[in-house]
């Protein structure tokens, strides 16, 4: 019976959170795009860019540069993985990530339009997206290797926590840094972009440290690692087909992850370009946000044992249908000469409530219907997998309804598609938990 790991390794697992979230808040969600969106729209005096031959919205570019990071991480994922578990070296797969993150983040220091090109600065974005997003399948693959099922959900809930917590004290030196740097703020912001790197490599330190080594599965291996890797893919898919609430619970989650992921990575976007509000207020807004977050999770891993996760997913879900609603009619009270900042604030919080609780909450849910194996990292795959494939048909989409409604609407519209997103996937929670009710009955 699998039994719960040492509270030194659990906190050395939590602290990679605490490392690395400090990318999602200031690079995907705070500084970094509102920098993007300032720079080019001074640099070519419009909100549109040239970039490989092709004009684009600079902020449907920030869009589509997020969109082509995660289809190429999704697409090395069943090959990286499979191998990590063949040969028991996802430590060490972790951390040449950790490492390709913390480079991407701190070169942006020199994305400067004076200093280098705009490619320069969307590479150096996409490294630490891909950096990021590649260690994070390893470290979700540890869960199920240092907590007994019970734990789960809170030991999951505490690595969201930790993250909230690290990635708010960084934020607030960026902060500090911009007050602190009068008329000099995009210095500011290079600053906080090489505090991103260096934070996350020296803290993932502790995790190298304390994180066992993983064990090899007694499997043979082809010498071929794509034959290999291909093969790890095909049985992984062949036993979720085998298990209908797990393979009814990962098509819900891909559509919901669409409508979740887009949000958070275009919601200051949204606030700065829309709604114009000025950057102090956005930085703000998102320690609000991490702030409430973290009683979001620890909330919501309570209720999951009370209530069930599929049946607070599903709620959860719906909540996120009404954040979307309530973002629509907050631009609409911008375009019609109203002030929108305090309905801004109010989405923040509701954001904030629900965004860590269904991020723990899902990885902890998939955890528990996993069958047992120690093919972690090849599991953790398929569910990182379905999650950037997520992210890419979300932003994608986000980005080009931008671009076609530009002149009718525009970001507006691409807020309020994400209701369709959402839907489908609470569609497919109902289905899982019936289904999941069906089988209980039968045993």
């Amino acid at each position: 019976m699998q039994t719960t790991a040492s509270k030194k390794v659990i906190n050395g697992w939590a602290m990679y959170d605490w490392a690395n979230s400090v990318y999602n808040l200031v690079i995907t969600t705070t500084f970094f795009p509102i920098y993007f969106a300032a720079i080019t729209a001074k640099e070519y005096g419009a909100n549109s860019v040239p970039f490989l031959g092709r004009e684009y919205v600079n902020t449907s570019l920030y869009d589509y540069s997020l969109s082509v990071a995660y289809l190429i991480i999704a697409l090395m994922f069943p090959i990286l993985t499979s191998i990590a578990d063949t040969r028991g070296n996802k430590k060490q797969f972790m951390r040449f990530f950790c490492y390709l993150g913390a480079i991407g983040c701190s070169a942006l220091y020199f994305f400067k339009l004076e200093w280098v090109p705009l490619g320069f600065g969307v590479f150096f974005f996409m490294l630490a997206a891909i950096g990021w997003a590649g260690s994070l399948v390893f470290y979700n693959s540890y869960l199920p290797e240092i907590a007994a099922p019970q734990d789960m959900d809170r030991i999951s809930a505490r690595g969201f926590s930790y993250g909230y917590v690290g990635s708010v004290l960084c934020q607030l030196i960026g902060f500090a840094l911009i007050l602190m740097m009068p008329g000099k703020e995009g210095y500011a912001s290079q600053l906080t972009f090489l505090l991103v790197g260096i934070w996350w490599f020296g803290f993932a330190q502790i995790t190298f440290k304390r994180l066992p080594a993983s064990k090899p599965s007694n499997e043979k291996h082809d010498k071929s690692v794509l034959t290999e890797g291909f093969r790890e893919i095909k049985k992984v898919y062949k036993q979720v087909t085998t298990m209908p609430v797990l393979k009814r619970f990962l098509r819900g989650f891909f559509f919901y992850s669409m409508g979740v992921q887009t949000v958070m990575l275009a919601a200051t976007l949204f606030g700065a370009k829309l709604l114009q509000l000025d950057q102090t207020k956005l930085i703000l807004t998102a320690v609000i946000i991490q702030l409430v977050a973290i009683l979001g999770a620890w909330g919501m891993a309570r209720l999951s044992a009370r209530v069930g996760n599929i049946q607070v997913l599903m709620g959860v879900v719906l909540f996120w249908i009404l954040i979307c609603i309530g973002a629509y009619f907050t631009a609409e009270v911008k375009e019609n000469g109203g002030d929108p900042e305090y309905l801004f604030y109010g989405l923040a919080v509701a954001v904030g409530l629900v965004m860590g609780g269904i991020q723990s909450l899902s990885r902890s849910t998939y955890s528990k219907l996993m069958p047992e194996t120690k093919d972690t990292a090849s599991f953790f795959s398929y569910y990182d997998f379905t999650e950037k494939i997520a992210i890419v048909v979300g932003m994608f989409s986000f980005g080009i309804i931008e671009e076609l409604t530009k002149h009718h609407g525009g970001m507006k519209n691409s807020v309020l598609s994400l209701i369709v997103f959402f839907f489908l996937g609470f569609i497919w929670l109902i289905s899982a938990l019936v289904k999941q009710k069906k089988l209980k009955a039968i045993q």
